[in-house]
């Protein structure tokens, strides 16, 4: 099994419902949780503080497949956009892509492997506006759009975890 690192959302844990899920599907996947969320820090500190997190927690081996939901799904987007090499592939749940940190007018367009499930009732992040970033800034994208919301539970249960894996 490839080195496989969930990255949770900005309010939720690696200990949360995906989390618990990645860990019995998944043997091996590591689900660190992050720096917590209050209305203490700003979201730009919050991202800095967790991204110098995930940026140590990789250093530790060579290549990676990121799994990453919402704010998870900007985190494994920004390592990859800065290391492309350490990333087989990036699978992205409903991911928080449409922020300025992303940017395709600044940075390079990332050719990797990249999935993104999002959900048509998504009231938190919005669907065309992910898309279109997303096609912006991967070139090797398979966007898939399901009948579900923000949190994919429903999906996340479906995917073939070990056969998306495997297809890398």
């Amino acid at each position: 099994m490839p080195n496989i690192i969930f990255i949770h959302g900005l309010e939720s844990s690696g200990q949360g419902f995906k989390g618990q899920l990645f860990k019995k599907v998944l043997p091996g996947c590591i689900t660190p949780t992050f720096e917590e969320f209050t209305d203490k820090i700003t979201y730009n500190k919050l991202l800095e503080i967790r991204m110098a997190q995930l940026k140590s927690i990789l250093k530790e081996k060579d290549t990676w497949i990121i799994i990453g939901s919402s704010f998870g799904g900007l985190m494994g987007a920004l390592y990859t956009s800065h290391f492309p090499e350490k990333v087989a592939q990036l699978i992205l749940l409903a991911p928080a892509l449409a922020v300025p940190e992303l940017d395709p007018a600044v940075i390079s367009r990332i050719n990797i492997p990249v999935v993104i499930y999002h959900g048509r009732y998504d009231k938190i992040i919005p669907l065309k506006s992910v898309r279109s970033r997303a096609e912006r800034i991967f070139l090797n994208l398979e966007f898939i759009e399901v009948d579900d919301d923000h949190m994919l539970h429903s999906t996340v249960t479906q995917i073939s975890w070990k056969k998306l894996i495997r297809d890398t």
